[in-house]
């Protein structure tokens, strides 16, 4: 009976059936092939035992990314690649797409802090806890499981009412994708796989999708919103003006953060997950005195009128009431203020560097959304070189 794996030609012979066909290249080593029906390529599987060792499986999937006569090389260097993990002392324990997730939530945890850790979290509980991806192992990942998921994941409506919903941004979809990806990517690194093609392509983020945002509210917009708002909304709103932090990250501060003394102010709930130190100047600092004395430290620094913390549940209806007061274009929202700060800072010529550092974000993210708003400063710049 025809057993011979290495040949396109002599798989084709083979009949279906449960077990592998194994065909040996090494001591020890085994490489198999396994063909449950005869209009399937069939799985590669690799099987190991060392001397007085017991057995070990490994399974590598389709080997579709590769053409069908290079699949049994392919195979043979995969078996290798996994037998130097296991040397280095890797490990040969499954992994489903859930588990790398979950190991990916810790790691980001222990890295990054609770809050991104928290973000990941909610996202893979939405996209991957209950869609059958989840229970896939890794190294029987295929194009077409990946795909299938990424649809669904495209096609999931956004509820905006009761009753109403609406197709989901491009923009949005890519920020999950990023989450699921860098799971896997992480899965790979940690040698639960040895190749990223079920995903590279599949997985691929939306392309020219993100836009900068384009409400920007000058100076005296600005005075209009604070002016129209509740006492309480309207000192969160003006602190959104003289600090470019996320609402989130305003909101989140407590009296402890400030030492106004020195005028130091610690953001230590942000999307980067760490904790950073901005210097305040005297006027932003004095403004800011009045929200420390005689509160405790556990305080929100901007409270409410009742004394609890703002969020965007609490801000957002009364913050679109103002706009609407104060004739504001459609669209003004919270984050519109630090979008309106940052880009002053950038148009005034403060380095993107330090704009990034202030902001809480990185100067590729500066560079993309406000980048463009440097031209005036260039051209100056260039002015003073004609002679």
């Amino acid at each position: 009976m025809n057993t011979k794996i290495d040949t396109v030609s002599g798989r084709a012979r083979l009949k279906a059936r449960r077990d592998p066909y194994w065909q040996r290249t090494n001591r020890g080593l085994f490489i198999g092939f396994r063909k449950m029906t005869d209009n399937t390529d069939g799985t590669w599987v690799v099987r190991y035992r060392a001397d007085n060792e017991k057995q070990l499986r490994h399974t590598l999937g389709t080997l579709e990314q590769f053409p069908a006569s290079e699949r049994f090389d392919q195979a043979t260097v995969a078996a290798k690649e996994w037998l130097s993990h296991l040397d280095s002392g890797g490990s040969n324990d499954s992994c489903t797409v859930m588990d790398a997730c979950n190991a990916y939530v810790k790691k980001i945890q222990e890295l990054k802090g609770e809050k991104p850790a928290l973000d990941l979290e909610a996202r893979y509980r939405r996209w991957v806890q209950c869609d059958p991806i989840q229970e896939i192992e890794i190294r029987k990942l295929t194009r077409d499981h990946v795909r299938a998921f990424r649809r669904r994941m495209v096609a999931a409506p956004v509820k905006i009412g009761n009753s109403e919903t609406r197709e989901r941004s491009k923009d949005t979809v890519n920020r999950d994708i990023a989450a699921v990806r860098a799971a896997l990517n992480q899965a790979l690194q940690d040698g639960k796989t040895t190749t990223d093609f079920s995903w590279r392509q599949p997985l691929a983020a939306f392309k020219n999708v993100s836009k900068r945002r384009e409400v920007y509210l000058d100076r005296e917009q600005r005075k209009k919103f604070i002016n129209h708002a509740p006492t309480d909304l309207a000192r969160f709103i003006r602190c959104l003006c003289m600090l470019p932090l996320r609402p989130g990250a305003l909101a989140a501060l407590t009296v402890a953060d400030i030492d106004v003394r020195v005028g130091v102010l610690r953001i230590g709930k942000d999307k980067s997950g760490k904790d950073r130190r901005l210097k305040l100047p005297p006027e932003i600092a004095s403004y800011l005195e009045s929200d420390v004395q005689n509160r405790p430290a556990s305080a929100p620094l901007l409270a409410r009128q009742d004394g609890t913390a703002w969020n965007k549940d609490s801000w957002k209806k009364p913050m679109k009431a103002a706009a609407v007061a104060a004739g504001l274009p459609d669209g003004t929202i919270a984050y519109a203020l630090r979008h309106s700060a940052i880009s002053d800072l950038v148009h005034g010529g403060l380095d993107l560097l330090t704009v990034a550092q202030i902001s809480g974000t990185s100067v590729a993210m500066i560079e993309r959304h406000y980048g463009h708003l440097r031209s005036d400063v260039a051209s100056s710049a260039l002015s003073k070189l004609v002679l």
